[in-house]
């Protein structure tokens, strides 16, 4: 944070980095403007338009400038709204102040991902094309046809009911049969298009990145040869190499200083795979001269298949029993490139994968969104789920917060009963190299999913950093019924959970008397499901045991949301009263009182109830 020389002896937190500048602002912001991705100002918006505008250059690599007034009160995007990320900047900077976020772009009306971000949370490159004149087709609302050949289409399945896109698959384009004629489009591809420059319907072209390039090569090939192999070989076959996901080859080419440069200078992976997992593919064009060779009749073919069978998770190298479904992979069958002028020779073979390389680090955010009321969620979860490629919850869970979504996110919920299919599909995400928040009610460490992510992600042999794993807290359901009622909760409690679906009933009754005996105050989660009925009546005559007629209990549902209902008992009447699922109830101790509308348990300090 840069701040006025003149305030500079100003307190802020620790965790907060803050430099001083001397003079004008206008005097540091190029450097600024060149070496940051964003800049969040805190002025009045016409002094920012004005500091600003002689560095703007170019909406796709300006930064994203967002200004935040003085109260806090609002947040505008000011500019690189959609490729500089300033919208959704805009956005985790309003959930974490709890201000009103100003986005002007024309497509946030129609509450569509814009067509120039569209593709980054999948990695894919923009090709050509004329990107202003779709983005203006689409904010009129125009029909907007879209012909996706390649990459994934989940952002498909998060579009607007009424979206003006005309989809290349009918089950999921909710237009009608007789489309109108469209006025633009986008074609994701790793074909390269060539538009006609004066065309009257402006085209777009993103190239999903799912084209692994399989080399062969002899020693000390130059690099030289093998940049002329792939432009020679994509310009024939009009592939576009902004599609290239990595590069496939043999194990033992992994000194080959010329494929080493080649990779580092395009920033491509390389995949290695020894001779053995190699020659089990089956190939187009196998070669007995490479097989006496290197110990595999294919190099380029095969490696290129089994990078693009791995890349689309369909192909764990201990299990190659079935490669039937390989040939048809390839794109291009393997061709032998010399050239007089150049060292060496190469064999170069294309595969395409089902799937796209993202290039990134996956994360996991493991989000507690508190009882429900979107009032009662933490600025850093709200922030998390803001800025999330997917979130993942229960689909009643995922309903709560539908206000925090923007347009694009990929939003998915399961039933209640899918714990493990919502870690499992999670970690998938994430391992793909998406941003994934996992939301729980309450607190995610708390009868949480939390829990879940981790132990799954730890049989899978987590490295740790792999996806990267933050956990954000919530308000617990106990704490939230707790504040409804007073203050049931000053003294030692404990909280069990009635499920007997991953702990045996055995288990949980045992911990029920020993709460029981022990005198706690003792939250019961989940209570009482359609089937599950007998176990909040076993919990009632456990306590009766141990507690006084008149103890105390509160049997409080749908916590702070609008179907809220509270109501005071006693343990002996506590099962005249609706109990379900959605229901926290709180059995007091022995010295836990009722007064007027409130539960309160003294804290003791040495004087009993």
């Amino acid at each position: 944070m840069w701040i006025p020389e003149k305030i500079a002896d100003v307190d802020f937190p620790d965790d907060v980095s803050v430099r001083s500048y001397e003079g004008a602002l206008n005097v540091i912001l190029p450097n600024l403007w060149l070496s940051h991705d964003g800049l969040i100002f805190g002025l009045a918006t016409g002094a920012v338009v004005r500091l600003i505008a002689p560095l703007l250059q170019d909406k796709a690599t300006d930064p994203a400038v967002v200004v935040v007034d003085e109260a806090g009160k609002f947040v505008i995007s000011l500019c690189g709204g959609h490729q500089g990320g300033g919208d959704r900047l805009t956005q985790t900077i309003s959930h974490c102040l709890n201000a009103a976020p100003i986005l002007t772009g024309a497509v946030n009306r129609s509450a569509l991902p814009g067509v120039d971000v569209l593709g980054q949370p999948f990695g894919w490159h923009k090709g050509s094309g004329d990107w202003t004149g779709v983005a203006a087709a689409i904010a009129r609302s125009e029909p907007v046809q879209v012909i996706q050949e390649a990459g994934s289409d989940l952002w498909q399945h998060q579009l607007p009911s009424d979206h003006s896109l005309q989809l290349g698959w009918p089950e999921i384009s909710s237009s009608p049969p007789e489309q109108p004629s469209p006025q633009a489009r986008i074609w994701i591809s790793p074909i390269r298009r060539r538009f006609a420059p004066h065309s009257n319907m402006p085209k777009v072209q993103w190239h999903p990145r799912v084209l692994w390039v399989g080399i062969g090569c002899e020693r000390g090939t130059s690099q030289a040869l093998m940049e002329d192999a792939i432009a020679s070989t994509f310009q024939s076959r009009h592939l576009a190499t902004e599609a290239i996901a990595g590069i496939a080859t043999l194990d033992i080419k992994g000194d080959e200083i010329g494929l080493q440069q080649l990779c580092r200078d395009h920033n491509w992976p390389i995949r290695y795979f020894s001779a053995e997992d190699l020659r089990v593919v089956p190939v187009p064009r196998p070669s007995g001269a490479v097989q006496q060779a290197v110990g595999t009749p294919s190099v380029a073919e095969a490696a290129a298949t089994l990078a693009a069978l791995q890349s689309s998770a369909l192909l764990n190298l201990s299990d190659k029993n079935d490669l039937s479904s390989s040939e048809p992979l390839l794109c291009t069958a393997k061709q032998i490139f010399r050239q007089p002028n150049q060292r060496g020779a190469v064999t170069l073979a294309i595969a395409q994968a089902e799937r796209e390389f993202t290039d990134r680090i996956g994360h996991l955010s493991l989000v507690g969104i508190g009882p429900g009321s979107l009032s009662q969620i933490t600025p850093a979860a709200k922030a998390a789920i803001s800025q999330a490629d997917a979130v993942i919850g229960y689909g009643l869970y995922i309903d709560l917060i539908r206000p925090l979504f923007r347009p694009g996110q990929i939003v998915e919920s399961m039933p209640i009963t899918q714990e493990q299919q919502r870690a499992e599909r999670a970690i998938a995400l994430a391992d793909w190299g998406l941003n994934v928040a996992v939301i729980s009610s309450g607190d995610c460490g708390i009868y949480g999913m939390a829990g879940l992510v981790l132990e799954t992600l730890q049989a899978r042999n987590w490295n740790g950093r792999q996806p990267t794993v933050e956990t954000l807290p919530g308000i617990s359901a106990l704490q939230a019924a707790a504040a409804r009622i007073g203050a049931p909760l000053m003294h030692d409690f404990c909280a069990i959970s009635l499920s007997d679906l991953l702990t045996p009933w055995t288990v949980i009754e045992k911990r029920l008397h020993a709460a029981a005996t022990a005198d706690f105050v003792v939250a019961l989660y989940n209570p009482r499901s359609q089937k599950r009925i007998e176990q909040i009546a076993i919990a009632q005559r456990i306590f009766a045991q141990h507690r006084q007629p008149n103890t105390p209990v509160a049997i409080v549902r749908s916590v702070y949301r609008p179907e809220e209902a509270i109501v005071l008992t006693t343990v002996t009447d506590m099962l005249s009263y609706p109990i379900d699922m959605l229901t926290t109830v709180i059995i007091g101790n022995r010295s836990t009182r009722i007064y007027g509308n409130t539960v309160i348990t003294p804290r003791g300090y040495g004087v009993e109830g």
